[in-house]
């Protein structure tokens, strides 16, 4: 029986061209991705100027109202009456026509303080409307969670 007797077994290879492939196409993308930064920096704008100007609000991305148990409604923390919900959501579409409503009902409130609510948010002119609410299983009290579903 013969002996081996040399020490030259083959090391297993590792294939290093998917990953050299990949690290060439990150480069590439970095450059190219820099290249129009530089481009951007370097346009020559010089914005106008004016005497009275003032400060532009930021419009939100959503208004909240909340119904809550006892059927009180609250839009973004301040107590309303709906009267005076659809007075405001009215004025406040006027100014963003795109503006958007989360209605949060209370699990225990009847449902017809949440109709109330979609009524006034639609003859107040308000399109984009969503109601939260929570998966089966986790508390309703908390915000984890909450996904909002188009009216």
């Amino acid at each position: 029986m013969p002996l081996k007797t040399s020490q030259d077994d083959d090391m297993p290879a590792i294939n290093l061209t998917p990953m050299l492939d990949i690290v060439f196409n990150l480069i590439i993308f970095f450059m190219v991705g820099t290249r129009f930064v530089d481009a951007e920096k370097k346009v020559d704008v010089k914005v106008p100027q004016v005497k009275h100007g003032e400060n532009m609000t930021a419009v939100p991305d959503k208004r909240l109202v909340n119904v809550h148990q006892n059927g009180e409604i609250a839009l973004d923390g301040r107590d309303l009456s709906l009267d005076q919900l659809v007075a405001q959501l009215g004025s406040d579409r006027r100014r963003n026509p795109e503006m958007a409503i989360t209605i949060r009902g209370d699990a225990k409130t009847d449902f017809q303080h949440v109709a109330a609510v979609l009524a006034a948010c639609n003859s107040a002119g308000v399109k984009n409307v969503g109601i939260s609410m929570s998966p089966s299983g986790s508390n309703h009290t908390a915000d984890r969670g909450a996904r909002s579903k188009p009216y």
